[in-house]
C-alpha cells in the first residue's frame, strides 16, 4: 500500500500510525502545503491522509495553497472515489472540500477527552470496532458545523457536535487526535497557536497537566490507535 500524507506543520505527522505502516510495509510519502510543497498525480496511491494544523480551512486569502489542498482532496473523494483519512484539520479539510462548513467554536477543546459514538455508528464498520466512549486527545478552536448531503455523524461529544464523520463510504474524518506519541503535546506546545489555545482552555499550568495526562493515558490510546487502523484499513477496503 502507498500512502499521500498532507501536512500543514512539521510536528502534525501520521504519529504513532507511521509503527503500524512501517509493520505492513506500507510506504508513505508527505507533502508539506505550509513549505510550498506540491502533491503529485493521485495514481499509484491508495490512500490519502491529511493531518492537522494551526491555520483554518477559509484562510484562503492569507494561505492559498488552502484552496489548492480542498481542490486536491474533493478530487480524490468526489471524482476518484479513494480512501480518504482526516485528522482535526484534515477532518475539516473534508467537510470545506466536499460541501460542508467549518466555523469557529465558541470556546477551545483541548486536553483528554472522551466522545460518544452516534446511534449511525452502530452501522460503521470503523466505530464499530472502537470501545465507547472513545478517549481521546483534542487540541482545536474551530469545528464542522454541517456536512455535505452524503456526510454521516459517527461520535459526538457535548463540545463539540461531529467529532467523527463519514462521507460517501471511504471518506472519513476524526475531529479528535487517534495518532498519539509520548511526543505530541510536548511538541504541539511550543506550537505558539496551540499555546495560547492550550493557556486560555487549561490555564497557566495546564502544558504540565496536560502532558500528565496524556502519558497517564497513552497505553490506551495507543491500543486504540492500533484498533482504528486495522478497522479503517478494512472498512474501505486496503
Amino acid at each position: 500500500m502507498r500512502v499521500l500524507v498532507f501536512q500543514h506543520i512539521e510536528v502534525e505527522h501520521p504519529g504513532s500510525f507511521r509503527d503500524l505502516m512501517a509493520e505492513d510495509g506500507t510506504t508513505w510519502d508527505v507533502v508539506e502545503w505550509d513549505a510550498g510543497q506540491t502533491p503529485p498525480d493521485p495514481a499509484g496511491y491508495d490512500l490519502l491522509m491529511a493531518m492537522g494544523g494551526p491555520m483554518d480551512v477559509w484562510e484562503d486569502g492569507k494561505l492559498p495553497w488552502l484552496a489548492a489542498e480542498k481542490a486536491y482532496i474533493r478530487r480524490w473523494v468526489r471524482d476518484l472515489d479513494k480512501p480518504f483519512l482526516g485528522l482535526c484539520l484534515g477532518h475539516q479539510l473534508l467537510a470545506a472540500a466536499t460541501g460542508g462548513e467549518v466555523g469557529p467554536m465558541a470556546a477551545p477543546e483541548v486536553g483528554i477527552a472522551t466522545v460518544n459514538p452516534t446511534p449511525a455508528a452502530a452501522d460503521d464498520p470503523v466505530m464499530r470496532a472502537l470501545e465507547a466512549p472513545v478517549l481521546c486527545l483534542q487540541w482545536h478552536g474551530s469545528e464542522v458545523k454541517t456536512l455535505p448531503a452524503d456526510g454521516v455523524i459517527l461520535a459526538a461529544n457535548p463540545a463539540c457536535p461531529v467529532q467523527a464523520a463519514r462521507v460517501g463510504t471511504k471518506a472519513y474524518g476524526f475531529q479528535y487526535h487517534v495518532e498519539v506519541t509520548p511526543q505530541t503535546v510536548p511538541e504541539w506546545s511550543a506550537v505558539p497557536a496551540y499555546a495560547a489555545s492550550l493557556a486560555a482552555t487549561l490555564g497557566p499550568t495546564g502544558a504540565q497537566d496536560f502532558a500528565a495526562a496524556a502519558t497517564a493515558a497513552l497505553p490506551r490510546l495507543t491500543a486504540a490507535a492500533r484498533a482504528f487502523w486495522r478497522a479503517y484499513l478494512a472498512a474501505v477496503g486496503l
